[in-house]
């Protein structure tokens, strides 16, 4: 199942990325981060890229259609962000929430696939909607750091940006963000019935991950932005997913008792 929500991320991150190149092929070539890229430079044209996009989508939809029936009622709606988000920065200042409602959407998804139906159980949409807000919160905090990097061109190309909106506030904006995040997170956890090795892992790694990258980033360096970008968000992420990794073992292997609040409901 792992393994599936891998392949279906990789390939669907890729169709956003072509579908984001074909809405902005003439906004890129303005834009010194994104003037190479294939469409812009002219490597790759307009048609070729629409089939490509096409293809991409088809191979996501094969990978859908591997989980259960109910994930592709919850999985297409998620199709309509995707061909939207870059729109979203000729119409607001904030495009980077509407790309954490993007990004976010598999930690819904995790759910029907694992056979509950969140319109039916109301302690698993408890959860996914604490888990899916907490990422949305994330994706806004990193995003924005990004958007940081680009903020000359994009004043220039008439590109709205966060990064712009709150240019001089930027870092109040992210210790707010990123306290959301963890409050959410650890929201879902208590929903869940998690143990501690959770809250410490999971929760407690995010604390210190985002704490040090918002207090070291420079925002108006950009090669330092993108390294806190790239790197940060690995870092976060990944003291995440160990935390609930260990926090799987300890419950599979009984290293305390206790049951998940949900599977008691369900049964």
């Amino acid at each position: 199942m792992s393994g599936l929500f891998f392949t279906g991320a990789f390939i669907m991150r890729g169709a956003g990325c072509t579908i984001n190149d074909l809405w902005d092929r003439n906004l890129d070539p303005h834009v010194e981060r994104t003037r190479f890229r294939p469409i812009a430079r002219g490597a790759i044209s307009t048609e070729k890229a629409v089939v490509f996009a096409g293809f991409q989508l088809l191979a996501g939809l094969g990978v859908l259609l591997q989980f259960p029936l109910e994930c592709l009622w919850y999985g297409i709606p998620s199709l309509l962000l995707v061909t939207t988000y870059p729109l979203a920065k000729r119409i607001t200042n904030y495009p980077q929430a509407v790309l954490g409602l993007t990004f976010s959407w598999g930690a819904i998804m995790g759910f029907p696939a694992l056979g509950m139906d969140l319109l039916t159980n109301p302690d698993a949409l408890e959860v996914a909607a604490a888990l899916y807000c907490s990422c949305v919160s994330w994706t806004i905090l990193y995003d924005m750091i990004y958007a940081h990097m680009d903020k000359k061109d994009d004043i220039s190309a008439g590109i709205k940006s966060i990064a712009l909106r709150h240019e001089h506030n930027t870092k109040t904006i992210l210790s707010g963000l990123a306290t959301v995040q963890v409050a959410l997170l650890g929201t879902a956890g208590v929903a869940a019935g998690a143990g501690p090795i959770f809250f410490i892992g999971s929760c407690g790694s995010a604390i210190l991950s985002l704490g040090v990258m918002i207090w070291r980033v420079q925002l108006d360096n950009v090669r330092n932005c993108w390294w806190w970008f790239k790197n940060g968000c690995l870092l976060t992420g990944g003291g995440i997913t160990l935390g609930m990794f260990c926090e799987y073992l300890a419950q599979t292997f009984g290293l305390y008792k206790h049951e998940k609040h949900i599977t008691q409901n369900q049964q």
